[in-house]
């Protein structure tokens, strides 16, 4: 049993964003190295329009490869009914949906206003998925690049909705406006009304606040943490939107405390460099990366 449980959000959010395309058999074995570094969950896709986003056209092939892998939840993205089928028809075991608390972001990411895109949600749910989780993911829950500051009372409103017919929930700092403060006052005030359902946080780094944030949610009694590896990723349709939390040093840090994540820092390192190898060009990030483990480090049991 591990203290806390960290998913890896890098095939989905990280490549949705980047300049070059990873090769499908690349993304694969990228996938497969998560899963050997200890690894549990993964989002490993988005079911959206390939001429919107053309790194997720085989999504589709990916669940099916991952579900083939031991030991993994297999997680995709879809932003409506249509994509949910998808996701469903390829065998996905977790489904995550997008709810932007910014009214802005919500219709240049989905199309939809915020309230359109729950009762979006609420139509999936009702749909047939016997055995596939639904979360609901409020974005830009501590603000947005387009619209500035995102009240706290609409968090609030469209989490307490979603809660009624979601799995569970989860906050996501989408655009790294969030600070420590915020995270707990906002992590504490949707938890007060929905109660465990409140599971997930999604972080980004963009200003450097990334651990700080997750530290802050943890101590909130939050458990499940996004990040992708070397911090590669972002919303194309959030303007900078840049580096979601880096998992190696996300990893290293609860490790240090002695929270256990069950992963391997030294193969979680295996697997940043098959990374870097198919993706040269991009962009990657990591404290841990760099320094190494400090001399008498002892992982978490």
């Amino acid at each position: 049993m591990t203290d806390i449980v960290i998913c890896e959000v890098g095939p989905r959010d990280g490549l949705q964003n980047a300049k070059h395309l990873m090769p499908t058999n690349a993304k694969k074995e990228w996938i497969r190295a998560l899963a050997d570094a200890g690894l549990k969950e993964i989002e490993v896709g988005s079911f959206v329009p390939p001429k919107l986003i053309p790194a997720m056209a085989d999504t589709a092939e990916i669940v099916a490869y991952a579900r083939t892998i031991p030991g993994i939840k297999v997680i995709a993205l879809a932003p409506n009914l249509k994509g949910f089928q998808r996701a469903l028809e390829a065998g996905a075991q977790k489904v995550t949906f997008p709810v932007s608390a910014s009214r802005q972001h919500s219709e240049s990411n989905v199309r939809m206003t915020p309230d359109q895109m729950v009762e979006e949600v609420r139509k999936c749910a009702q749909h047939p998925h016997a055995g596939v989780e639904i979360e609901g993911a409020v974005s830009t829950a501590f603000g947005c690049t387009m619209q500035g500051t995102v009240p706290e009372e609409d968090v609030l409103r469209i989490a307490t909705k979603l809660a009624e017919f979601c799995d569970s929930v989860a906050l996501a700092d989408t655009v790294g406006y969030a600070n420590p403060v915020q995270v707990r006052r906002v992590f504490a005030k949707v938890k007060k009304a929905i109660g465990n359902k409140l599971e997930g946080a999604h972080f980004h780094n963009t200003r450097g606040l990334g651990l700080a944030n997750a530290l802050a949610a943890y101590e909130e009694g939050v458990r499940s943490f996004d990040s992708s590896l070397g911090g590669l990723g972002g919303c194309p349709f959030a303007p900078g939107a840049s580096g979601n939390v880096i998992t190696e040093d996300l990893v290293f840090m609860f490790e240090a405390m002695g929270v256990s994540t069950g992963i391997d820092l030294d193969k979680l390192m295996t697997a940043r460099k098959i990374m870097v190898q198919v993706l040269p060009q991009e962009q990657t990030y990591g404290h841990f990366a760099l320094a190494g483990v400090p001399k008498g480090f002892r992982a978490a049991a």
